[in-house]
């Protein structure tokens, strides 16, 4: 299994310990949301060991929310840079709210679509099947967007066509998402947490 530590000391640690306590960075109505939405510790340790290949690397969250992937990976990863894509202006204040708290200066986020935004400036990318929420009947972070089973299928075209883009090496951690929505030119080389956790390299 992955294992990563971490360079920062206290008084950071602190928010590091457990998820219940890094979620308290965030208003009640955000952390409510937690145990469907945000990436829990355990799984941004893991994805982030496979995805930091060397110091200086750019990581994106593909549809980030309030953050907690991309400041968990840059307190386990503090030699590279985490970006964060959400298309929730509400959910990308959350996230700039939580890394001034941390004072964290590796950590980016994009208000923004990932169909506007260019791949080929960051090296890794980390997917926790944002948009799946277009399928969900209940529990969706909110009703300030648009849902439907078309924008479900047209943002995983655009995802595949740009991660099919993408130069070999490339890597992507997938949590709680179908194999066939990755590129067939990436090879699953790992898999954790009962396979729902998914690790993907270009080889082609």
């Amino acid at each position: 299994m992955y294992q990563a530590t971490s360079a920062y000391s206290n008084p950071i640690d602190k928010w590091f310990r457990t998820d219940a306590q890094l979620n308290r960075l965030y208003p009640d109505s955000i952390q409510l949301l937690a145990h469907r939405h945000w990436t829990p510790l355990q799984i941004t340790q893991l994805a982030a060991q496979f995805l930091v290949t060397h110091p200086g690397v750019n990581v994106l969250d593909i549809g980030s929310g309030v953050g907690k992937f991309c400041l968990a990976g840059a307190y386990y990863k503090p030699h590279a840079s985490f970006y964060g894509v959400e298309q929730r202006k509400d959910l990308v204040a959350h996230a700039e709210d939580a890394r001034e708290m941390l004072g964290f200066q590796n950590v980016h986020f994009i208000h923004g679509n990932i169909t506007e935004l260019d791949f080929s400036q960051y090296d890794h990318f980390y997917f926790f099947n944002s948009f799946y929420e277009n399928l969900m009947d209940k529990e969706k972070i909110d009703d300030n967007i648009t849902y439907s089973t078309y924008l479900f299928n047209y943002y995983h075209r655009q995802l595949y066509k740009k991660l099919n883009a993408m130069p070999i090496g490339t890597r992507v951690a997938t949590f709680h998402c179908l194999d066939n929505k990755i590129p067939p030119g990436y090879q699953e080389v790992d898999s954790q947490v009962q396979t729902l956790l998914k690790f993907w390299i270009k080889v082609l």
